[in-house]
């Protein structure tokens, strides 16, 4: 099960899901927790006040002194202290008393008044209880109410051990006629309440979290692997297993894949692909010699893989905000480089230029269904970091023939200039900023497409300026070499660019094919040489 998950892209995209879900329903609870449970606590302060300030109207502050030399036995006394316990178990609260603290440190209180609210389970402190004040809290609020500072004060004990259950304390000054606290009164009230509606909140979001994630599962998850990634996972493994047996399919990919979108093009091709594939091996096996064969074969790949690249230029030729050329040159008949570029939507032009491993038909054929891959999940929305990630996962999920693609990818924003890349382990882009030379980007790169399952991209982001060039390339430009095995390199690469710098896109191109020509002097070459140029122009 655990390899299972681990290599199964529907798995992993519906498991993200879900973990995505689960922790925005954390951020949910503990933003609403914390609104709740302080919404409740100002209820309770509120109401405690209330109790208070109706207890401090029966306490009469000029008789404080009266109060602590009565012994508790005086009829005054007995009076007040009556009305006061009255009023405790007549609103709610706990413990309702009056203290005298020592003004001198604020270290020690005296008890005059202590009534508890019968069934409490708790035993109020006899009249003049003389104890330590509970903490360094409770004295700083001692000082503030009896100095005149504050008119009242709030504790809530709900955190860490203390020796009751949790409760919320509020204090309020007793005021003589001359303005001034001669005791303070304090209320207190249990948060049973506020304890156990907190748990029913929590209780609800984990419920409604847990049916939202098997809705997701159920839902979401089903409509991801029947759209997209069974498809893709069905063409991919048709791809690697035709790369490595040149044998067609017992069953076509059209008729298992129904999909009329780009996944569909991308099953009929490759059918289609094999299909003439395999009646030319057929045909010029039985009728010419084998060096025959291979060229007709070669050739029909060539054409096969020149037809899925873009090749007609200009791309868009009602737009003026972008000027593009591209070209691919393969070592061989067929290579395994390829470019991209594609219309997301109106505003942002998706640009891709990868380097498949290996040479000849399977690197032909991985790098045919990378290329529909990559433009699959870019069409489908996320950033170039994201695409690159979700391909690996797609190449990843059944690669047997170890293949890999280094890729860079970028979507530029044309209403702006903003361009969003991503480098899976290709060669850094060379840009030319309005007005200067081209030079090197060194960009962060991330590994190999189809190296290693689990791989987050990473992306960066830039501005381009309009009169901005991006020049973009495989390594067989810098590593092509001469008949003595020296290489063209980056410095000579760089210089032909600026050789003419405010040319066209397709001049520049040009210009660089033929440095790499007059430098190479006709000596065989191993490597496709491909590149593209983008002008943003605004």
């Amino acid at each position: 099960m655990i390899r299972y998950i681990r290599e199964h892209i529907a798995v992993k995209s519906i498991l993200s899901i879900i973990l995505l879900l689960m922790l925005f329903s954390l951020v949910v609870c503990v933003i609403g927790f914390r609104a709740f449970t302080n919404s409740l606590l100002d209820l309770y302060s509120e109401d405690a006040f209330r109790t208070a300030d109706t207890a401090a109207a029966i306490v009469d502050g000029d008789r404080i002194d009266a109060y602590r030399e009565s012994g508790g036995v005086t009829e005054e006394y007995k009076d007040v202290y009556d009305r006061v316990d009255l009023l405790c178990n007549t609103s709610r609260s706990t413990f309702i008393y009056v203290i005298v603290p020592d003004m001198t440190d604020y270290r020690h209180i005296t008890f005059l008044i202590s009534t508890m609210r019968e069934g409490s389970g708790y035993t109020h402190y006899d009249f003049g209880y003389y104890r330590e004040t509970t903490n360094d809290e409770y004295r700083e609020k001692y000082r503030l109410i009896m100095n005149g500072t504050s008119d009242g004060e709030v504790v809530v004990r709900d955190k860490g051990y203390i020796e009751t259950d949790p409760h919320i304390t509020v204090m309020i000054p007793v005021k003589g006629s001359d303005g001034k606290a001669k005791a303070i009164l304090c209320v207190q009230r249990q948060m049973d309440t506020v304890v156990n509606t907190r748990k029913g909140f929590l209780s609800r979001v984990v419920f409604v979290t847990a049916m939202a994630a098997l809705l997701v599962l159920m839902s979401q998850g089903g409509y991801l692997e029947r759209v997209f990634l069974t498809p893709v996972d069905t063409i991919t493994s048709e791809a690697v297993r035709f790369a490595s047996e040149n044998t067609p399919a017992e069953e076509k990919l059209s008729s298992r894949i129904p999909n009329t979108d780009e996944i569909g093009i991308l099953a009929g091709s490759i059918d289609r692909m094999e299909e003439q594939i395999t009646q030319y091996i057929e045909s010029i096996t039985s009728i010419t010699a084998e060096n025959e064969r291979i060229g007709t074969e070669l050739s029909l790949a060539t054409r096969i893989q020149t037809s899925m690249l873009p090749h007609v230029f200009p791309p868009f030729p009602d737009r003026t905000d972008i000027d593009l050329y591209a070209s691919m040159d393969p070592a061989k008949e067929v290579g395994g480089d390829f470019y991209d570029f594609f219309l997301i939507d109106e505003d942002h032009l998706g640009l891709v230029m990868a380097d498949v491993s290996g040479k000849g038909i399977p690197a032909a054929l991985f790098m045919m269904a990378s290329k529909i891959i990559l433009q699959s999940v870019a069409m489908l929305g996320g950033s170039p970091a994201e695409i690159l990630t979700r391909t690996n996962e797609a190449i990843c999920s059944n690669n047997q023939a170890e293949m890999f693609v280094t890729v860079w990818t970028g979507i530029l924003e044309m209403s702006t200039g903003k361009l969003t890349a991503a480098n899976a382990g290709h060669e850094y882009p060379i840009i030319r900023r309005p007005g200067g030379q081209f030079e090197i980007l060194k960009d962060k790169h991330g590994f190999v497409i189809g190296g290693m399952e689990g791989i987050k991209y990473k992306e960066y982001e830039m501005q381009l300026e309009p009169g901005t060039k991006l020049f973009v390339y495989t390594d067989g430009a810098p590593e092509a070499t001469d008949a003595n095995n020296k290489m063209f390199g980056m410095n000579r690469l760089v210089d032909a660019l600026n050789t003419d710098a405010d040319a066209s896109p397709k001049q520049l191109l040009a210009n660089v094919r033929k440095a790499v020509d007059r430098f190479v002097d006709g000596a065989e070459q191993f490597d496709d040489l491909t590149m593209m140029c983008v002008e943003y122009k605004g």
